[in-house]
């Protein structure tokens, strides 16, 4: 079940609303957990025991963790982990794994094994959970129902944010229903629709059909290269913000995950705004255990090359997806060396330098292959015998000149700059109280209208 669909805006999400605020606080929890186990169920039912089967195992283990003192504490975590990457590597790297070994000579099999959605997300909030218990930072919880409804929380199951359990225990236990909350979730979780359905569909609408096109010219190249960063930026923070907001509304702050990343003016500050709850995750339980950024320098080199490699992998089996991964490590590499002291004198310098190198890393992470990958890039960079311009160019440009412009405005603060002002003096915020509720009407109206019309419109991270 999607977010952005008739059933789960009309009929589940109402059902769901109507059972939270009708039962006392000590059964919210087992309420949201029975909802998202048939919202997950929706869409993947066969794998709804192996969600619950990690769920069970996880509760178990948090609390073997936090009874065992040292050594066998670290044996005990060193095991549950093992146990839960072990999972996700069998459902999502083992045909990756042997097709590559088969390729050195090895004859294993090939599994075709479907993705379970969402599996990368859940794991990583188990494991940080695991982590955090043996580290003393949250004590292990003590009831599984609370447990369950924290790893399976319908709104970031699928595509996060990565939710920590540190951030939200207490919230499970005790949390505050306003209805300023309320409001401001059902505010965010319009507005994250509206960007999925009328900017990013749109948007991958144009990259569908450049695929499809036989014609072809270094601008047309271009200008889907644009349409895919553009795409993936409100396909993803759409989700994000409907999960903040869906959260809100059931008295949870979930962190937030995009801080407009295409406004940065370096890689390294690239990284701290996009899919923060990733860059945060990996941050805290791969890269600082293996001795962050105070070692030597041959040592972090080996640190941010580990990092980036997982970072890559976890967005997918395949090798284009590490080697956008790599392709980070080489420019935080560079930007440590000295290229940073560059990009901080030049702000105009820097900021064409991170859409470049975020446009030419996202060809890579859209192909379907590395073949397909370095062959749009010789064309983008050396333009490899096509004309510069065609008519199919101008024709897709005029076409969806509008959506680009205004998903171009919407990738920086400039509209929230100017909510901003209107809220801090009386009369632009009578003007905002009457023309916020209006426009989200308006929004909610036409992105139904999207939809009763459109097909299946899936999130992109759902693969990952």
């Amino acid at each position: 079940m999607l977010f952005s669909s008739i059933p789960f805006i009309y009929y589940f999400l109402p059902c769901v609303l109507i059972a939270y605020f009708i039962v006392p606080f000590k059964l919210k929890n087992l309420v949201l957990l029975i909802f998202s186990l048939v919202f997950y169920s929706w869409g993947e039912p066969r794998y709804i025991f192996l969600m619950m089967f990690s769920i069970a195992i996880a509760f178990a283990e948090g609390l073997l963790i936090e009874k065992a003192d040292g050594k066998k504490a670290k044996w005990v975590l060193a095991g549950s982990c093992t146990i839960h990457c072990a999972l996700l590597i069998y459902y999502k790297y083992a045909g990756f794994f042997a097709e590559n070994l088969n390729m050195l000579g090895f004859n294993i099999p090939l599994l075709k094994v479907a993705l379970p959605i969402g599996i990368s997300f859940y794991t990583f909030q188990i494991l940080s959970y695991l982590v955090d218990v043996y580290r003393k930072d949250c004590k292990a919880q003590k009831n599984i129902i609370s447990f369950g409804a924290y790893v399976s929380m319908f709104p970031q199951l699928i595509a996060g944010p990565i939710v920590r359990y540190i951030d939200i225990a207490k919230q499970l236990e005790h949390r505050e229903h306003t209805i300023e909350k309320i409001s401001l979730g059902i505010r965010r979780f319009i507005l994250g629709l509206s960007k999925k359905v009328i900017l990013a569909n749109s948007l991958g609408e144009l990259c569908s059909i450049f695929r499809m096109s036989s014609d072809g010219s270094v601008l047309y190249y271009w200008l889907y290269a644009l349409a895919f960063v553009l795409q993936i930026y409100f396909d993803f923070s759409g989700y994000s913000d409907m999960a903040i907001g869906l959260g809100k509304i059931f008295g949870f702050d979930f962190t937030e995950n995009f801080r407009y990343p295409y406004m940065s003016r370096s890689i390294s500050e690239f990284w701290r705004r996009w899919h923060i709850s990733l860059g945060s995750w990996f941050r805290d339980y791969i890269y600082i255990p293996l001795g962050g950024n105070k070692v030597k320098k041959g040592r972090w080199l080996i640190n941010i090359t580990i990092v980036w490699f997982l970072t890559g992998l976890w967005h997918g089996a395949a090798w284009n997806f590490v080697i956008w991964g790599l392709m980070f490590a080489v420019l935080l590499l560079i930007e440590k060396i000295g290229f940073s002291k560059v990009l901080e004198k030049h702000s105009i310098i820097s900021h064409v330098y991170i859409i470049f190198m975020v446009l030419v890393s996202f060809v890579v992470f859209n192909a379907t292959d590395m073949k397909e990958a370095v062959s749009y890039l010789s064309i983008m960079l050396t333009g490899n015998g096509l004309p510069l311009t065609s008519l199919e160019f101008f024709y897709y440009l005029k076409s969806y000149g509008i959506i680009i412009i205004i998903a171009i405005v919407g990738v920086g603060p400039w509209v929230s700059n100017i909510v901003e002002k209107l809220r801090k003096n009386e009369n632009g915020r009578k003007l905002l109280n009457i023309a916020e509720p209006i426009v989200l009407i308006i929004l909610l109206l036409v992105v139904s209208a999207y939809l009763i019309n459109d097909s299946y419109n899936p999130f992109l991270y759902f693969r990952f």
